[in-house]
């Protein structure tokens, strides 16, 4: 037994010292990101055995306020919409913001979906705002998404000429908001909802069909950022009961490594490891299209590891 007992501890601390050699990179990223979040998250771990990728998805004006409001240790974020970060983190927790990868909003339902084998560009808001179909969003006070659905809505109305179109799409089936736009997923998988707003890279990987609506309305065009700057949306702001405006632009996702990092080095390679060929690879093939020269708010300060990345960058 006095042996037995003895080998315990022993194991306990081989154990322990095992653990604590083992580096943990925390990423906090859109919900949207998650499926390439987590492959680029195995093959970095699998390039660089000892670390461990600890990813959090959420929307990702929650992700920002875990680290403005929670104080949550963070090494990398990731958000659906640069401005989250510009305007939640730049300066304060953050020195630079880059954008990274590009996206577009479709309505994403299954072939069971009621009236899915007529839906079509010509129909869909007749089709949308039918008694017995039942659409989803995401929440605009906490996802991207959220608020470029209302963007999309509004977009709509002017460019089919529909009066009352936005209103009437917005304030269907609010039961069916969800915090972040892959919690709807599961809803139109199980076919309590018939269709979503959604982005095209969600709605590839997870083998849904969808409708591709006009650059117009869809916001996936740099070109026709004028148009998108048309529409806004007050989303919460630092403190309760303030409102700060969003207007409308083309999605494009940006990212940075806190200030704050508890593992900066290893996040800025992580960083430049997703900016790389291989991360543009895993994000091509989830149905994401990378930005062919990533773009940085401020290139100046951008550590010198990932300028080599940037259009337009001097070292």
């Amino acid at each position: 037994m006095r042996r037995v007992f003895l080998l315990v501890p022993v194991f306990m601390l081989i154990l322990y010292g095992c653990n604590s050699s083992e580096k943990n990179l925390i990423i906090f990223h859109a919900g949207s990101l998650s499926v390439p979040v987590r492959q680029l998250a195995e093959a970095f771990e699998k390039a660089n055995p000892g670390v461990r990728v600890l990813t959090e998805g959420a929307g990702s004006l929650h992700s920002a306020r875990k680290i403005t409001e929670l104080g949550k240790p963070c090494d990398i974020m990731l958000s659906a919409d640069h401005f989250v970060i510009s305007s939640m983190l730049v300066p304060e927790y953050a020195s630079w913001n880059i954008r990274f990868a590009t996206n577009e909003i479709v309505i994403a339902y299954r072939p069971e979906s009621a009236y899915a084998s007529i839906f079509r560009e010509d129909n869909w808001p007749d089709i949308l705002l039918k008694g017995d179909v039942i659409i989803g969003r995401a929440d605009p006070d906490a996802d991207p998404c959220g608020y470029r659905t209302v963007f999309t809505a509004r977009l709509a109305e002017d460019y089919y000429g529909r009066k009352g179109l936005a209103d009437s799409l917005l304030g269907k089936d609010k039961e069916y908001i969800r915090p972040k736009e892959v919690d709807l997923v599961a809803l139109v998988s199980a076919g309590v909802i018939d269709y979503m707003f959604q982005y095209k890279s969600v709605a590839i990987q997870h083998g849904f069909s969808y409708l591709e609506l006009p650059d117009g309305i869809n916001l996936s065009s740099p070109d026709l950022v004028d148009t998108y700057s048309r529409v806004s949306y007050m989303i919460p702001g630092e403190a309760p009961g303030i409102r700060t405006e969003v207007k409308g632009d083309y999605i494009c996702y940006s990212g940075t490594v806190l200030d704050a990092a508890p593992q900066k080095e290893l996040a800025l390679k992580f960083f430049g490891f997703m900016l790389g060929e291989e991360g543009r690879r895993i994000f091509r093939e989830c149905g994401q299209e990378p930005i062919d020269h990533p773009m940085a708010d401020d290139n100046d300060a951008v550590p010198a590891s990932l300028k080599k990345y940037l259009v337009n960058a001097t070292e």
